[in-house]
């Protein structure tokens, strides 16, 4: 056994990705026991400012937006329970395509051996037994979080570290229920056409290929709370229309794709920490 505690590591790209993408498993991990680090990749300067004011119109000051979406984010890590919160603070890309992605020290243009090599320093120091992060694809093609995946990845290769390695994923069958609950409540969602679709990355994994489905319902409205501290967010994140019982309703179980292991626990899984207590 280690003279340590178990150990969390979810590595994300803004402020707000904790909870949509991890919140569950932070909370229920962190009631367990065992210690959850969160890494923060960018200060979320792109988001919405106040009052719903956009990146590149009047008014929008990046520097202000990512001084209240820091203090949204540990407002979350507080419910969440996140036991240490760690900020690399590159400037946030902004969406595929914007001309943010071609700004000097924007995370998208930073190189991934720099990202990394800060990286593994805190995996060095936190010597993670699980490490969460994104997918090659980002989840969504999203260029922070594809930057986020690429600088883990090459952080775990300069240290050897973390037995066990996981990419957040959705199954098909959640994300169509989503679908079908956002254009219920009115949100602006429409399935591509099959031409569109062919030249749009997948999201998510069918069902079958899900290796890891962890049950965090018990944990339902902390990952809710913790989504509504981002309250400057709140446009852009559609859940919190749901209401608290129909969105743990659906969002209940989060699910990973496990890419790394040296435990040999079985798959399926319902634990990240399988093999490892």
């Amino acid at each position: 056994m280690v003279d340590r505690p178990l150990t969390l590591m979810a590595v994300h790209a803004h402020p707000d990705d904790e909870a949509s993408g991890t919140g569950g498993v932070l909370a229920r991990y962190a009631a367990e026991g065992i210690r959850t680090v969160l890494v923060t990749c960018t200060d979320g300067g792109c988001g919405d400012g106040p009052g719903g004011v956009k990146p590149g119109d009047p008014g929008h000051d990046p520097a202000a937006v990512a001084a209240m979406r820091r203090q949204e984010l540990e407002a979350s890590c507080e419910v969440l329970k996140v036991s240490h919160l760690e900020l690399l603070e590159y400037a946030d890309s902004g969406m595929m395509g914007w001309a943010t992605n071609e700004a000097p020290g924007s995370f998208w243009q930073t190189p991934v051996e720099e990202g990394a090599a800060r990286l593994a320093e805190l995996m060095r120091r936190y010597q993670p037994d699980v490490v969460v992060t994104y997918d090659e694809n980002g989840f969504y093609g999203h260029p922070d979080h594809i930057q986020a995946h690429r600088i883990t990845m090459a952080a775990l290769e300069l240290t050897e570290t973390a037995p066990k390695v996981y990419w957040t994923t959705a199954p098909h069958t959640m994300m169509k229920r989503f679908g079908e609950v956002m254009r219920e409540l009115g949100a602006d969602w429409e399935e591509p056409d099959s031409a569109e679709a062919a030249e749009m990355p997948e999201i998510g994994l069918p069902d079958e290929e899900i290796s890891t489905w962890v049950d965090t319902t018990a944990f339902g409205d902390q990952k809710f709370d913790a989504l509504a501290a981002h309250a400057s967010q709140g446009e852009n994140i559609f859940f919190l229309r749901m209401g608290k019982e129909r969105f743990n309703d659906l969002w209940g179980v989060e699910t990973f794709l496990r890419v790394r292991d040296t435990t040999g626990a079985a798959l399926p899984e319902n634990d990240l920490f399988a093999g490892l207590r």
